[in-house]
């Protein structure tokens, strides 16, 4: 197993860790302890029918035969650990790691973020079932998915497409249903690296929310496709020199990079089924690099 697919997995691998050493502590609890318990009796009643019974030799005694063999004492130590990591990573947060500039200026290669798992609804883990529904993703959320394509890789996008929402993105502008989103320049952002670059920098207002994005002048408008779409309901939308409008279906979003003109995203690999969603990013824990990252992000 690559050690992708080791990741891709932790969920699974979790959980039957989880079943492992829970079943040996049950086993060990209900079975293996009475038994202990009572061999201890019967031999602490033997040893006093033949008068050889003093403190020191009960305590002893005791100790010895109460003893766990040490497959079972350390996966009794582990069961409630690893239950709880279960849990928590399962239904509550989950930790990612950025691994690309796709969502500069937002999110920088190397932030640890946190994931919300339960805002979006209850999912079962590993089959990744629905089964409590909660809130329903916003526009202009952050959210992790499991990519279209291969689902045991996650992606992180901004959602700018709802159900049913129609999306144009053409000569660098958004539009959704028609509204025009506004654009503020910001200062350049720098690219930090052994090449030193630029991207010019813009606030982007669609409706209440804003946040910033970066783009490129020397790359196109367009999308080159290389050929037709090849995505579930790519008849949905219609590629131009100037860009792309597509038509979002029902039950999937369409999602884009801060990073517009550094971010494969829903103009390349088509729209995110509502069932390939992990959950709303919403907390730096940890940047190695830059600890002035840690904290809350649009």
């Amino acid at each position: 197993m690559s050690f992708q697919s080791l990741i891709s997995n932790f969920a699974l691998i979790l959980f039957v860790l989880m079943v492992v050493t829970g079943v040996i502590w049950a086993f060990d609890r209900f079975v293996l302890l009475p038994k202990r318990k009572a061999n201890v009796s019967a031999a602490l009643q033997e040893l006093e029918k033949n008068g050889n019974l003093d403190q020191a030799s009960r305590s002893q005694l005791e100790a010895s035969m109460m003893r766990q063999p040490v497959w079972v004492e350390y996966s009794g130590s582990f069961f409630p650990v690893i239950a709880l990591v279960f849990v928590l990573r399962s239904f509550l947060f989950e930790p990612f790691k950025i691994p690309s500039g796709s969502m500069l200026p937002t999110l920088y290669v190397g932030d640890f973020i946190l994931v919300n798992k339960f805002t979006y609804g209850i999912r079962l883990p590993i089959l990744d079932k629905k089964i409590i529904s909660v809130n329903e993703p916003q526009r202009g959320d952050v959210m992790v998915f499991r990519f279209p394509k291969d689902p045991s890789q996650n992606y992180i996008k901004r959602i700018v497409g709802l159900p049913g929402d129609t999306v144009v993105y053409k000569n660098k502008k958004l539009i959704v249903n028609g509204v025009e989103s506004q654009y503020e320049s910001q200062p350049e952002f720098l690219h930090e690296g052994p090449q030193l670059s630029y991207s010019k920098q813009f606030n982007e207002k669609s409706g209440s929310l804003t946040h910033r994005i970066l783009n490129d002048d020397d790359r196109p408008a367009g999308i080159a496709m290389f050929g037709e779409a090849n995505f579930p309901y790519a008849d949905q939308c219609i590629y131009e020199i100037e860009g792309v409008t597509c038509k979002v279906p029902a039950g999937h979003y369409f999602m884009m990079g801060d990073n517009r003109d550094n971010s494969q995203d829903s103009r390349f690999w088509g729209f995110v089924p509502d069932q390939n969603i992990v959950g709303k990013a919403f907390f730096i824990w940890m940047n190695f690099s830059d600890l002035k990252r840690v904290g809350s992000f649009q």
